[in-house]
């Protein structure tokens, strides 16, 4: 594959570019490829040479990250087109300047080893200048350009003027007639701003990083401040707390020497449960306490004062009055 793309490219800069040597000088390299990425030669595998001038094209899913001979970290989302038109070493094989233009599309970048003032990126709307530095920034098509700064500090300069970006997090969005926003703190707005829900799919989380390109934007993201519906909002219910279990009832000891009707008087003797040791008495038998005290006279009769008669004696016959 790197074989055909080298011949490509220097077959199209014989045609365009007149030397050999600038047109197929090799500034970096692809260190990941996802879907479809295109360079001069044809679709671009991980390993394969970026030259100078060449054109990188992202399908509408494509997804590709290269790294250049500075240590500069590039990553180009879906649907962008870009150029690397300008990568200078002088004589002590240091980078003197690195251009890139950036026609549509979005891009992660983080700053090699070089001086910030070696580093340009152009866009429809203005140039981004880079101060050592860490940036996502988005080029829609009609020119509109969006800067999120991640890490150090940025500058953005157009027909407007120029606006700073030193704190991490801060936005800016330009157009074409030098329009201008001050900067502030990137939030999910910015997409409504932007018209475009697929603007700045790594800070979106729509789009995933590798390596050091990845965690750099970590801090940023606008996935977190999706608004949450109402409907979906669970409150938190603080733990009811546990009844207090009531102690073991204790039986109720019961003294028998007490009157159970009022237990501080004690039992008198007539209250005292009967003794289940005696025998039983008849109830359909009289009670003794009710008994005649008197003697058995052996005549049921009552006695009307008449004198005691012997019982063994013959009984008088009664008077018949003729």
């Amino acid at each position: 594959m790197s074989y055909l793309r080298g011949a490509a490219i220097v077959a199209l800069g014989v045609m365009f570019h007149g030397p050999l040597s600038l047109a197929a000088e090799v500034i970096g390299e692809a260190t990941r490829i996802r879907t479809e990425v295109r360079g001069a030669g044809g679709p671009l595998a991980v390993k394969d040479p970026v030259h100078r001038d060449e054109r990188i094209l992202t399908s509408k899913s494509g997804l590709g990250q290269f790294v250049f001979r500075d240590g500069t970290k590039l990553a180009i989302g879906w649907g962008s087109s870009v150029v690397i038109d300008k990568f200078v070493f002088d004589d002590s094989n240091s980078l003197q300047k690195l251009s890139l233009r950036a026609t549509k599309g979005t891009f992660r970048w983080i700053s090699g080893k070089s001086k910030s003032t070696a580093y340009e990126i152009l866009t429809p709307a203005g140039t981004i200048g880079v101060r050592g530095t860490a940036f996502d920034f988005y080029v829609r098509g009609d020119g509109t350009t969006a800067v999120v700064l991640l890490n150090g500090a940025a500058s953005f300069c157009g027909p407007g003027g120029c606006k700073q970006l030193t704190r991490r997090c801060d936005c800016i969005v330009a157009n074409r007639n030098g329009k201008l926003s001050d900067a502030r703190r990137v939030d999910r707005r910015i997409l409504e701003t932007l018209g475009d829900e697929a603007a700045l799919p790594f800070l979106s989380g729509n789009q995933q990083l590798a390596g050091g390109l990845g965690w750099v934007g970590g801090g940023c993201s606008i996935r977190a401040a999706l608004p949450i519906p109402p409907t979906q909002v669970t409150p938190r219910r603080a733990p009811k707390p546990e009844a207090p279990k009531p102690p073991p009832r204790e039986k109720p000891r019961v003294d028998h020497d007490k009157d159970p009707r009022d237990p501080g008087r004690p039992r008198r003797d007539d209250d005292k449960r009967p003794d289940h040791d005696e025998p039983r008495r008849d109830p359909g038998r009289p009670s003794h306490e009710h008994d005649d005290p008197r003697p058995d006279r052996g005549d049921s009769r009552p006695d009307h004062g008449e004198p005691a008669r012997d019982p063994g004696a013959p009984r008088p016959d009664p008077v018949r009055e003729g």
